[in-house]
């Protein structure tokens, strides 16, 4: 293989790196999970994710200009016009040149999406290029391939990608059991230690933010942000036990997620929790579940999963979550704000500061937006009750919780006020936010929204009744993804809907902008004064 061949490897390598580092980051995002992957592309269009706009038409016109040069080669028989060689060649290298030119821009623009620089990521990529360089010189080496073999792969780099992903998956899944393995030895062997489990569909990571706080004092240790899955949580678990002495008599509260039935039991075979929340069960992410029943039986496994001696709660004001109620073996106690749960919370007010209210005739007053945290709270409080906190103490605690960032966190900017909730996408965290929105004083409110995703086929029906819900409320709705634009137009916002894409007029000082789901701070940006 000469000097030329090694060049023309490069290229297509440089050239087919924006769409790798594309679909590694899709991937990545989607947790390395094909479920999600598929739903991903199943409703955002497999061709626009996979292959971009601009680049099947510039592949086109690639394998046209190859083909057509082959042809002519063909046509001069054994001995071709060294013009004609000459001039394949050159144009064969403008192709690749113009495609590696268009990554390198990608790249120096910074509109190049990367992904987190992970072990699992960088294996991918490194093993994709390779697969890339031997594909490249396999087609270089056969003469009728390399006409089509260069300009497929400059597409067709997710494709690739799985092959990498799949490659290594016997890599993967022994890595991964074995620090499963270890992070389960780790903590059957600190038999001292409490263990505290928390899921739901919402209000999980809320909770676990405001029992941590509650327990600060006692030095409860609590799952960072995002994290609440299976490798997440025991990475964690092993940080945090390895230095502990085996008698340490710690607090750990630990978020507990899930995409399908069966992931949350295996979570509390790792972490043996004694205690067991569940904050509200919802629709979310049942395109992956199948059915909201499935969504109730898989957040049911926390509660199957605790010890006799254990203490389960759930949020009575939730029909699904109430009806968890016979599943654990332990004693059992439901919060609620309608007098008929074991822990309620009674002459519930908001305010400019906060949420006021009363339990058991303490009151209560935590700095956190919105009245449907109530229960979040509550569940937080009996928790710490049944470790040996009085309400009181409790409620004093409370009293200096910060909100956390992008949950329902409501701040004032540039003279506008804000309710940043882009850290969650779920129906139940929007119905939230519009019902909140309903009872604030501004004139002129304006809804920020990207669309709510893997909502299966009730997406359009929830979208649609969710509009509705809102059209009497907000003066308008700014969409981040086009896809979701037609739904709230249809579900009674109309012309009042409008593509963020589109440059939308900047709200006014003295509104108020409603900001849900994953929307960049970028699109806050835009809109604010």
């Amino acid at each position: 293989m000469n000097s030329v061949h090694f060049f023309m490897i490069g290229l297509t390598v440089v050239g087919a790196l924006s769409p790798l580092l594309t679909f590694v980051s899709l991937f990545q995002l989607k947790e390395w999970r094909l479920d999600r992957l598929k739903e991903h592309l199943k409703r955002e269009g497999f061709a626009r994710q996979l292959c971009g706009k601009i680049r099947p038409v510039l592949v086109l016109l690639f394998l046209l200009s190859n083909t057509g040069w082959y042809l002519l080669l063909r046509s001069q028989g054994d001995y071709p016009e060294f013009g004609t060689m000459l001039f394949m060649i050159l144009t064969y290298a403008g192709w690749l040149l113009l495609f590696a030119a268009l990554s390198l821009l990608q790249m120096f623009l910074r509109a190049q999406r990367v992904p987190v620089t992970t072990q699992k990521a960088c294996l991918v990529i490194l093993l994709t290029i390779v697969l890339t360089v031997v594909c490249t010189s396999f087609g270089q080496q056969h003469e009728p391939i390399f006409v089509f073999l260069t300009p497929l792969i400059l597409l067709l780099q997710p494709l690739l990608v799985l092959v990498a992903w799949l490659l290594l998956s016997p890599l993967d899944a022994f890595l991964k059991k074995r620090r499963l393995k270890r992070a389960m030895n780790l903590r059957n062997s600190h038999h001292q230690l409490t263990v505290i489990g928390i899921t739901g569909s919402v209000g999980k990571t809320t909770t676990k933010e405001l029992l941590a706080h509650i327990l600060k004092k006692r030095g409860a240790l609590a799952t960072p942000v995002h994290v609440n899955t299976e490798m997440g949580v025991a990475a964690w678990l092993s940080l945090i036990l390895k230095d502990k002495p085996k008698d340490w008599m710690g607090t750990l509260i630990i978020e507990m997620g899930a995409y399908c039935a069966g992931e949350i039991a295996r979570l509390c075979k790792i972490t043996k929790p004694s205690l067991g929340i569940i904050t509200y069960i919802g629709a979310q992410h049942i395109s992956l579940f199948g059915s909201l029943e499935a969504i109730r039986e898989a957040k049911g496994e926390l509660l199957r999963a605790l010890p006799a001696n254990g203490h389960a709660f759930i949020n009575h004001d939730n029909e699904a979550s109430a009806t968890l109620a016979p599943l654990p073996s332990c004693t059992l106690t439901s919060v609620g704000t309608d007098g008929k749960a074991d822990l309620n919370a009674l002459d519930i007010e908001e305010t400019a500061h906060g949420l006021r209210f009363t339990v058991s005739h303490v009151p209560f007053e935590v700095p956190i937006a919105g009245t449907h945290t109530i229960t979040s709270i509550l569940l937080a409080v009996s928790a710490a009750q049944t470790l040996g906190m009085d309400l009181p103490s409790i409620a004093r605690e409370l009293r200096t919780f910060k909100p956390i960032a992008r949950t329902f966190e409501v701040k004032t900017i540039r003279g506008v006020t804000v309710l940043d909730d882009t850290y969650n996408s779920s129906p139940d965290s929007l119905r939230a936010a519009i019902s909140w929105a309903a009872a604030q004083p501004e004139r002129e409110k304006t809804l920020l929204v990207d669309g709510i995703i893997e909502l299966g086929e009730s997406e359009v029906s929830i979208h649609e009744k969710l509009a509705a819900e809102a059209a009497n409320i907000f003066s308008r709705v700014c969409v981040a993804n086009t896809r979701f634009l037609d739904y709230f137009r249809k579900g009674g916002f109309g012309d009042r809907a409008i593509a963020l894409s589109s440059r939308p007029k900047k709200v006014s000082v003295g509104s108020l902008l409603v900001c849900v789901g994953r929307v960049p701070k970028t699109a806050i940006d835009e809109l604010l004064p």
